[in-house]
């Protein structure tokens, strides 16, 4: 038979128990309500580029479907300079509960390598969601220029070293590091001229303050589509659905060339896993829709749509493989 103060000690245990279970209970409850409970309020998507380019419309493509899918409204905000990367710090240094999300590209991976310090590790400062889109770049000229095809433009630039301009979205960007590459295995030499964005970017080069671009398709589609631009190459390693009777670099002569951007959904690192599963799972869901594909092969991008241990796999071999490319192409940035 128990004593008083054994049935005491017992009672107390029991007591301890119960609040520690409860404890959990409460824990566990608290979780799967503020996961239901997300969002409960206005998204941000940050663009790390101004208005009118690739980013913005893919973020905007994105961000309208998510509003409907997740009841919230989905705010694109542009957030441009210094090669994508202002916007990227601002979205690493958010709080990580799902309220404030980066539109990121491969951009974001050259910037690793070609910017001599960033204020956040691209790879540990975020937490991938899932790749939107892959676009390809396109070599675009003014039709005023002679040359008709990539051959005739080699030739140019080889006359008349470093007189021949193109343009790009940025130091440190696709389109730069594309540039670099070009001159590189076609053995010339051009000025590289850096914009904020496609959008300032095409203005000058449809009306001749620059020769060339390598930007994405979708900001110069429809301009080629109406002969005020005229395309020369697509830079990946097969033709573009949207150009399809344009080659590839690879056809016209740079064996290998094969360079593309792709654009994807990344939040804060430490964003909870429930917040960035349903992410997940609302996104893919709309880029795989019909309605979705369909807007994206319009404007010449492949829909994509993969998980975010896809992505994270994706950001690091980019991360590698432009490291090499930077260092051969010799793209510094202080």
């Amino acid at each position: 038979m128990q004593s008083q103060g054994q049935r005491g000690k017992n009672f107390s245990k029991l007591v301890r128990a119960a609040t520690l279970a409860a404890g959990a209970a409460m824990s566990l409850a608290g979780g799967a309500v503020y996961a239901q409970a997300w969002p409960a309020r206005p998204i941000s998507l940050i663009v790390p580029f101004p208005a009118g380019g690739t980013t913005d419309v893919l973020a905007r493509a994105v961000g309208q479907e998510l509003s409907k899918s997740l009841g919230q409204p989905v705010v694109v905000e542009s957030r441009p300079g210094a090669g994508a990367t202002l916007g990227a710090d601002f979205v690493a240094k958010s709080k990580p509960d799902g309220y404030t999300l980066l539109m990121g590209a491969v951009h974001h991976t050259i910037a690793t390598s070609v910017y001599k310090k960033l204020p956040y590790d691209f790879q540990k400062d975020f937490a991938p969601v899932s790749t939107v889109a892959l676009v390809p770049n396109v070599l675009v000229v003014n039709p005023a220029l002679a040359a008709k095809d990539v051959k005739q433009l080699l030739a140019l630039a080889k006359a008349e070293p470093g007189k021949l301009t193109y343009g790009s979205n940025g130091n440190g960007t696709g389109q730069h590091l594309i540039g670099a590459q070009f001159e590189g295995m076609g053995g010339v030499q051009m000025l590289h001229v850096p914009y904020k964005g496609s959008g300032p970017l095409t203005t000058d080069l449809l009306g001749g303050q620059i020769t060339m671009s390598f930007d994405t398709i979708t900001p110069v589609l429809p301009h080629i589509k109406a002969g005020k631009l005229r395309a020369l190459a697509v830079t990946t390693g097969k033709r573009s659905a949207a150009l399809p009777d344009v080659p590839t670099l690879d056809e016209a002569g740079l064996k290998g060339f094969d360079l593309g951007t792709w654009f994807g959904i990344l939040a804060p690192a430490g964003t909870p896993r429930d917040i960035v599963t349903r992410l997940n799972t609302e996104l893919v869901k709309i880029i795989h829709s019909p309605d979705f594909r369909k807007k994206m092969e319009d404007i010449g991008a492949e829909p994509i749509g993969n998980t975010p241990d896809q992505m994270a796999r994706q950001i690091r071999d980019d991360t590698e493989r432009f490291a090499k490319l930077v260092k051969d192409a010799k793209v510094t940035i202080d």
